[in-house]
């Protein structure tokens, strides 16, 4: 469960339903909107690292939960609550999403979020998300107009879409609640083909009593191998007897599948004897499936290093890809029906439309279609076609491939206009002439790819700033509505401001105006509102004409004053200075006035070496941040001569004691890090053992002398969590000092919060022991060992 690779640079990005799609226009008008360094997760992860088999028991509690949460929420008697989807803070605060029922029917556009704290925290619902905040009720939930009227009226709708041999699935009786007072109605669901041969699954909701039409929407959302677009990649397969297959066990099973030019069912699994996928041309079938199944691997890879998410749903278990479908299909698109991804060849059959932002975008639908659900039509429609774009080039940047660069550019490699230029721009989206830059009362009307346009302007600001840049070699110059200039906050923030605002706080029908509130709350979540961040997202908005500018907070630095300091000349010291500033990017350290022998990291602020002298010394510490303000802390440092006065001097010997220096002092598996799925205890740095969810083993070590005639204790705090049931240890974490073994715990020790552990380690004075923490986890359900704060002090 631990990310296995740095999370590279992240950005943004837009594709669509198809990539120059034809979704249908909503049937009922917007309102405006209110004025409402390379690591992993090393900067505010939305959400705690959670195993497919605890998300599972999150959902199965909330599920038991639901009859006391609705009448909590103040609904019906008759409205019912379904559990879709359980999102847990580092901090242990919920996000669970429902769907809504009424007297047994679905409530399309009825879904909401409600956000409760930790017990430890308050009791209770914080706050809840809505898409209507009155209770559910109709008159009758008896048709006036007749089931088979809606049918007909409803394919009668396609015939002006030019959506080719349509066929409607038999309607069903809903509550549609997506605007304005309830009202029963029915839905609709026609199949057939778009005017790009996209597959189209036209969603109408007539109202059951009228027979008006009161919405519709598109459920069809498009957007060693040796690649067309990407180079040459190492692919997962699998072998069976002989044979390989384009089968990536390691990612949730996903597939890659040939259609050979079909146009429904899976088609066949890429199957061969060599495990060398494609040869970089258009004349070998498997050159698509290698980009198809790289993207894949790129996107599972992005999410899990990223996020914590394993797989669209969150369970461990991989969507699949179509490839070579149709003939000449230039575009590409996600399938909620079959859970599946799947690509054309392109204008001629010559460019397929595999390349990684596409596969990024498509799979990031099958993201928004089990998370927020926004709706594929108006200011919701261009806000999920945003967000697959945000995405798709999030996984651009992440896979940092030399043949495909990062950038703010749509669908550049495959060139389907056949002009040289990419499909869209994220710094200035008009530039493809349909795309809106900014927001305005009639944006819902435009096609969802264009007026994604916004949303995607939106996320460049965020994350670059306007006016001028050049960025992997592609020079950008972005506007604001309101020509008032915008600072960016880096990709990296932007990116998890936009994934928490989408899993936590937005719904089926969020607007413009309802994602700024959702990104905002998302900003106060990992930063706090009295942060950069929080006021780039407003000035962001700002810049697209929704809501109002956010002052950011004043420049400055401050240095927590680490008190009066006490060593022992001849005995190693480190110490971490704790600063933070109000602006973005690196701090540089410097110090006056410290102990001879001792040096501070400019990059780092840690304090570290032997004291040579014994004496009083006067230390300043100044840090200053990439703006130039400055801050310091003033405090004394007494060095004193070993074993002075003849007894044994109070100190503590252990380097680097709460690992808020990295690795430094230690020996270990690669378990330090500030990974705020698991939090400290204090400060931000963790040793973070086991919580993989098969055979593993970590360490941690640090070997220290202890003084002869010392009282020696070792402290440290533990906090353990874990999938795990029952008693039985099947995860354990050892701790010795030299031989001695001290202590085990296992995932039966599971609790809430740190406890402290104290050892007596006097027997061992005048010795150079090895103090180790050694987690073994078998090969079934995670367990976490994290230990902080640790301490071995004489006296």
């Amino acid at each position: 469960m631990h990310p296995t690779r740095l999370t590279a640079a992240l950005a943004a990005l837009a594709l669509t339903a198809g990539l120059a799609g034809t979704a249908a226009a909503a049937a009922e008008g917007s309102s405006a909107p209110a004025a409402a360094h390379l690591s992993p997760l090393r900067t505010g992860a939305p959400e705690a690292r959670l195993s497919p088999a605890q998300h599972k028991a999150l959902m199965q509690s909330a599920q038991g939960r639901t009859t006391s949460t609705a009448r909590t929420l103040g609904l019906g008697a008759k409205e019912k609550l379904v559990v879709r989807d359980v999102v847990k803070d580092a901090d242990g605060t919920l996000h669970t999403r429902y769907e809504r029922t009424y007297d047994g029917l679905p409530v399309l556009g009825g879904d909401l979020v409600v956000h409760t704290p930790p017990a430890s925290r308050a009791k209770g619902t914080v706050s809840t998300t809505y898409n209507n905040k009155r209770k559910i009720a109709v008159s009758s939930t008896t048709a006036r107009f007749p089931k088979a009227s809606a049918e007909s009226k409803a394919l009668k709708a396609v015939k002006s879409m030019e959506v080719a041999r349509p066929a409607t699935d038999s309607a069903r009786k809903v509550i549609w609640a997506g605007g304005g007072t309830p009202k029963l109605a029915w839905e609709t669901v026609i199949g057939g083909f778009q005017d790009d041969g996209t597959p189209s699954k036209l969603h109408v909701i007539t109202d059951a009593t009228t027979g008006k039409e009161l919405y519709r929407y598109e459920g069809i959302e498009t957007g060693v191998g040796n690649t067309r677009y990407s180079g040459q990649v190492s692919l997962t397969s699998t072998k069976s007897g002989s044979s390989y297959t384009l089968t990536d066990a390691t990612r949730g099973g996903h597939k890659t599948y040939n259609l050979n030019h079909a146009t429904s069912g899976t088609g066949t699994l890429f199957s061969q004897s060599s495990d060398t996928w494609g040869d970089g041309t258009n004349s070998t079938a498997t050159t698509a499936a290698a980009d198809a199944a790289y993207g894949a691997q790129e996107t599972w890879d992005f999410y899990k290093d990223t996020f914590g998410r394993s797989g669209i749903k969150n369970d461990g278990v991989a969507a699949y890809s179509r490839v070579h479908y149709g003939n000449a299909y230039a575009n590409a698109y996600w399938d909620d029906s079959c859970f599946c991804m799947t690509y054309g060849d392109g204008t001629g059959d010559n460019a397929p439309l595999t390349s990684l932002d596409i596969a990024g975008h498509e799979m990031s639908h099958g993201l928004t279609s089990n998370t927020a659900g926004l709706n594929y039509s108006g200011e919701s429609g261009g806000l999920n076609e945003a967000t697959s774009d945000i995405f798709g080039t999030g996984v651009e940047f992440y896979a940092d491939n030399a043949s495909d660069p990062g950038d703010y550019l749509i669908g550049e490699k495959i060139d389907i206009n056949g002009t040289g230029a990419p499909l869209r721009y994220m710094d200035k989206p008009s530039k493809d002439g349909k795309s809106a830059d900014s927001w305005s009362s009639s944006l819902g009307n435009l096609d969802v790819h264009y007026s994604s346009g916004p949303a995607n302007h939106m996320f460049y600001l965020l994350s670059e700033g306007s006016g001028t840049k050049t960025i992997n070699g592609v020079t950008y110059n972005s506007p604001t509505s309101d020509g008032v200039a915008v600072t960016g906050i880096g990709r990296d923030a932007a990116l998890r401001i936009w994934y928490k605002a989408l899993t936590s706080y937005m719904t089926s029908s969020t607007d413009y105006a309802g994602a700024r509130t959702a990104a905002l709350n998302a900003a106060s979540a990992l930063y706090g509102t009295n942060s950069a961040q929080y006021a780039a997202v407003g000035n962001a908005f700002a810049g697209i004409n929704v809501g109002s500018h956010i002052t950011p907070p004043s420049s400055g630095v401050t240095v927590t004053n680490p008190g009066s300091q006490s060593s022992t000349a001849g005995t190693a010291v480190s110490l971490q200075v704790q600063a933070s500033s109000t602006s973005s990017g690196s701090l540089t350290y410097s110090a006056s006035g410290l102990p001879t022998g001792l040096s501070i990291n400019a990059s780092t602020g840690v304090i570290s070496g032997t004291p040579t002298t014994a004496g009083t010394y006067s230390t300043t510490v100044t840090v200053k941040d990439s703006t130039g303000a400055t801050g310091t802390a003033s405090f004394s440092w007494t060095v004193s001569t070993s074993g002075g006065g003849g007894g044994c001097t109070s100190t503590q010997l252990l380097a680097n004691p709460g690992f808020e220096s990295g690795d430094t002092g230690w020996t270990d598996s690669g378990v330090i890090n500030n990974d705020p799925r698991e939090p400290a205890r204090s400060g931000s740095w963790t040793a973070w053992l086991n919580g993989w969810g098969s055979a593993h083993t970590d360490t941690l070590s640090q070997s220290v002398k202890i003084p002869a005639g010392c009282k020696a204790t070792l402290t440290f705090y533990l906090h353990i969590d874990t999938a795990e049931i029952g008693s039985t240890a099947y995860d354990r974490l050892t701790v010795t000092a030299g031989s001695k073994t001290l202590a085990t715990y296992s995932n039966a020790n599971a609790a809430s919060g740190y406890a402290q552990k104290s050892f007596d380690l006097s027997s061992l004075a005048g010795q150079t022991v090895t103090l180790k923490f050694t987690g073994v986890e078998d090969a079934y359900l995670a367990t976490d060992f994290v230990v902080d704060d640790t301490a071995l002090t004489v006296s």
